[in-house]
């Protein structure tokens, strides 16, 4: 890409510089690390770097991107903004509202976390919970301001918000600036335009690989239609980049900047974030983990190569990373659940409890299921809760079971 292909884009680089000299206080926005995993690298025959931004005041990017557009509206007079989030929009511009001397009213869906719901508040700001998905609350959000003073700040739609995501892209180049490959997850499009630009300005060499969620995926779709895709509904654990659409203006930067863009399934975003709590000792949403779901899967090949995931956001509500946890161990089988067809005597119970923790493994629960209607008159169905080291454990242990002739399987991962 040339740089007259650049300026003739909606975000050029001088854009993303002036929002750098906007951004030049570590209150607002600090320079967030930079982590080798020697665990990635081993797993995908490169050297993996990590580019930490969950670790940014409000554990994620989104405030460089508000506080860029915040700033230069407070300056023209305006006193009160409007959000529509999930959650790290809101904490964004909840903290540049603040920082700015002005109000802030954020629109969230009903079901947000709750813990980021209490952030955003923690930051300043009015929260109202309304729509059952993103869409119905933006749509809320934007009725709001109609014939008010108040400035709606968009999640992605605006120039002056991917100019400060850009920063970003700046910030990761000077941290690595021989890296060949970053990637970067992809929601309504902000984060990648604006990291893009930046990128590619400096380093048009480098690749730039973007990544959405199976559930939420438009970019293809709206790449081949040359027009912006919205879906009716989205469906994935990773609230944050559940947006379910692009806009105009995201889109024609990623066609110009973009290399290529992957999807990758829940499971994969689930084991992203075990992985990076096992090995990387970091606690890491799912939009967050995206970029490692994508480096680990099959459909981006690194090897070779010095390639910076982006960890965009760590706002992890506790109650959703043990749902991700259960998942993700049911997944690699150390958890799992087992039923056994049994002669219903007495001493069967005790039996096969009894192989099981001969073999070391433990049992958390354990249940008679005896109303199935595949069941003949006198048989039963055992049901086993099991905690393993994983799957060669728990083959041993499914082997043992059959081994004493009880007919056994494990219906977790069936589900």
């Amino acid at each position: 890409m040339t740089t007259t292909e650049s300026d003739e884009l909606p975000v050029t680089y001088a854009a993303i510089e002036r929002a750098r000299e906007r951004l030049d206080d570590d209150t607002v926005v600090k320079q967030t690390p930079v982590e080798r995993s020697s665990s990635l690298d081993t797993f995908v025959g490169g050297e993996v770097y990590l580019k930490m931004e969950h670790l940014q005041w409000t554990g994620s990017f989104k405030t460089r991107g508000a506080y860029n557009k915040i700033s230069q509206d407070v300056a023209d007079g305006v006193e009160e903004f409007v959000a529509a989030s999930a959650g790290n929009h809101a904490q964004g511009v909840a903290l540049a509202a603040t920082k700015c001397g002005a109000d802030s009213t954020i629109f969230m869906p009903e079901n947000a976390p709750q813990t980021k719901v209490d952030a955003t508040r923690g930051y300043g700001a009015t929260v109202e919970l309304v729509g059952r998905d993103f869409q119905e609350t933006m749509a809320r959000a934007q009725e709001a301001v109609e014939g008010t003073d108040a400035e709606f700040v968009h999640a992605y739609d605006d120039v002056d918000i991917i100019a400060g995501q850009g920063t970003l892209g700046t910030e990761m180049y000077h941290d690595l600036p021989d890296m060949d490959t970053v990637i970067v997850p992809i929601g309504g499009g902000g984060l990648i335009s604006g990291i893009s630009t930046a990128i590619k300005h400096l380093s048009p060499e480098t690749r730039i690989i973007g990544v959405q969620a199976t559930g939420a995926e438009t970019v293809h779709e709206s790449l081949d239609k040359g027009m912006p895709v919205t879906l009716d509904e989205v469906e994935t654990i990773a609230d944050g980049i559940a947006t379910g659409g692009i806009s105009e203006t995201t889109l024609r930067i990623i066609e110009a900047n973009v290399d290529e863009v992957v999807t990758v399934t829940d499971t994969e975003i689930a084991q992203a974030i075990l992985v990076l709590m096992e090995r990387a000792k970091q606690v890491v949403e799912g939009a967050g983990a995206a970029s490692v779901a994508a480096v680990l899967s099959d459909d981006v090949d690194v090897s070779g190569e010095t390639v910076m995931p982006l960890l965009c956001g760590g706002n992890l509500d506790m109650t959703q990373l043990q749902e991700v946890l259960i998942h993700a161990m049911t997944e690699r089988q150390q958890l799992l659940r087992l039923r056994v067809r049994i002669d219903d005597r007495v001493g069967v119970m005790k039996e096969i409890s009894g192989i099981i923790a001969d073999l070391g493994a433990n049992i958390h629960d354990v249940r008679h299921e005896r109303s199935v209607d595949d069941l003949d008159i006198g048989e039963a169905y055992l049901v086993f809760n099991v905690e393993t080291s994983g799957a060669e454990h728990a083959e041993a242990i499914v082997a043992a079971i059959r081994d004493a002739d009880y007919p056994v399987d494990n219906i977790a991962r069936k589900v």
